[in-house]
């Protein structure tokens, strides 16, 4: 026996809070480089969205660009012409970037 029985019944140094700190740095890491930056974009695309106005040329997640005919504060929609005279409704959230945006009217 090269282990005294009273060392082995308190289970040494782990058994402290020295057990849980790498698992405590993994966090703090994950924070900083994973969860961060992803609320910085939503937050980012929150805002583009809030500042959508009419003559802004949009790019879709689905690929279609077009020009905000239409924009009204209290739906979840915008009218984006597509084509000559063909006009669809595209949820805001569905829009990816504004390609350019229009100039504010004085």
């Amino acid at each position: 026996m090269l282990i005294t029985p009273a060392f082995a019944q308190s289970g040494g140094l782990a058994e402290g809070g020295l057990g849980l700190m790498p698992i405590i740095l993994v966090m703090i890491i994950f924070y900083f480089l994973l969860i961060r930056p992803q609320q910085k974009r939503a937050k980012q695309h929150r805002q583009m969205l809030s500042a959508l106005r009419r003559g802004d040329k949009v790019v879709t997640n689905g690929g279609i660009t077009g020009t905000i005919v239409k924009v009204v504060d209290d739906l979840d929609t915008v009218e984006v012409e597509i084509a000559k005279d063909v006009k669809v409704n595209v949820v805001r959230a569905m829009i990816a970037e504004v390609s350019s945006k229009t100039e504010a009217k004085s």
